[in-house]
């Protein structure tokens, strides 16, 4: 397999308000990963695509989507919800200590070289897309 290809691609999941979900969407992605490679980028990225995906289901009613794009030396995770309200910013890791909820857009900033978000309608439905990126250096 080439490392680093240097043509770019993107793929985009269609995922319905179902947790299990989540399992499906990081097994995929890191089927992708590996057909293309970077399977070195797999551990970092199913943890950024989880959470990215569960607070997709968990907090916005309807559809979701993972998009997932390689260019440049650059994976892009990103989710997207028919929810058109930002994320809650993220606190700190150290400030969440023990909290069991809230630590997911936390693991996020704390893992990825870079985040945000956009508003992104889709199909005709208003909503957002929540993204980071990862570089392959």
């Amino acid at each position: 397999m080439p490392e680093n290809p240097p043509v770019p691609w993107e793929y985009c999941l269609y995922i319905p308000d179902d947790l299990r979900a989540v399992t499906v969407s990081r097994r995929t992605l890191r089927l992708i990963l590996t057909v293309h490679g970077l399977i070195r980028l797999a551990d970092t990225a199913e943890l950024l695509a989880t959470e990215l995906v569960a607070n997709a289901v968990l907090h916005a009613e309807g559809p979701a989507a993972l998009r997932v794009n390689w260019a440049v030396g650059v994976l892009r995770l990103g989710a997207w919800d028919a929810d058109p309200e930002p994320p809650e910013p993220p606190r700190s890791l150290e400030e969440l200590g023990d909290a069991e909820d809230g630590r997911g857009l936390a693991l996020v900033r704390a893992c990825a070289d870079q985040w945000g978000w956009q508003p992104l309608s889709r199909n005709g439905r208003r909503g957002k897309l929540v993204w980071c990126e990862l570089a392959a250096a």
